[in-house]
């Protein structure tokens, strides 16, 4: 927000699914993905989200494990341990899970989840992307502990690398992502570079991303 008011806009801090009237075809929404979506159709916007299927559909050396999309009922059956997340929301902990039967019975059967082979990360980061492009990246997590306690410190050549990965994965032929997204990329122990996944840009944390470069990317998340 503060770099929002630098350019000059007007900031508008939401509460809950609550917000006023705002009358002004050039809005931009960033808030918790939870609730985004609900303010989003108040406000008569659309948010660009990557298909729910986007990982899946990725060329097999980008992701380096196995994932499918399945719904939370499959998942619920499965008897060994296995990483669940939802696709494009944080409805529940995305983690690995010792079995299907440890998963939450607070959602329907019928909900969709991603499916994937559990492995280990060595580092992950966050890539603000727009028009097939890294705008700005930064690290958020290191063997599971977050950045942030190392001040989001990443050698520049660790930072190319990923910038090189995430920007091949969104001008490959099989990503469907819109063009302003986050995708999230990593090091898996013995594979390399993969993607961990893709969110919306208006609803993901900028670690410590450039916040104007955020802006850009987010700016474009709003139709």
């Amino acid at each position: 927000w503060r770099a929002a008011v630098r350019r000059g806009w007007n900031v508008v801090r939401a509460r809950g699914i609550r917000v006023p009237e705002i009358d002004d075809p050039d809005i931009v929404i960033y808030m918790e993905a939870l609730i985004a979506p609900a303010v989003a159709e108040r406000l008569g916007r659309w948010l660009l989200d990557p298909p729910e299927d986007w990982l899946c559909r990725l060329s097999p050396e980008f992701r380096n494990r196995d994932i499918r999309l399945t719904t939370l009922g499959e998942a619920r059956r499965l008897d060994r341990p296995v990483f669940v997340k939802p696709p494009n929301d944080k409805s529940f902990a995305a983690r690995v899970y010792n079995s299907g039967a440890g998963l939450p019975n607070d959602f329907d059967d019928d909900m969709a989840v991603l499916v994937a082979d559990p492995v280990q990360w060595e580092s992950e980061y966050r890539c603000f992307c727009l028009d097939g492009r890294v705008a700005t990246l930064s690290p958020y997590l290191r063997a599971g502990i977050p950045a942030g306690q190392s001040g989001y410190a990443a050698s520049i050549i660790e930072l190319n690398e990923a910038t090189r990965f995430a920007e091949e994965v969104a001008q490959s032929k099989k990503s469907t992502a819109p063009r302003a997204v986050v995708i999230d990329v990593g090091q898996i122990s013995g594979k390399g570079w993969s993607v961990v996944e893709a969110n919306g840009a208006w609803g993901s944390g900028i670690y410590g991303c450039d916040p104007d470069a955020v802006l850009d990317v987010v700016q474009q998340a709003t139709l």
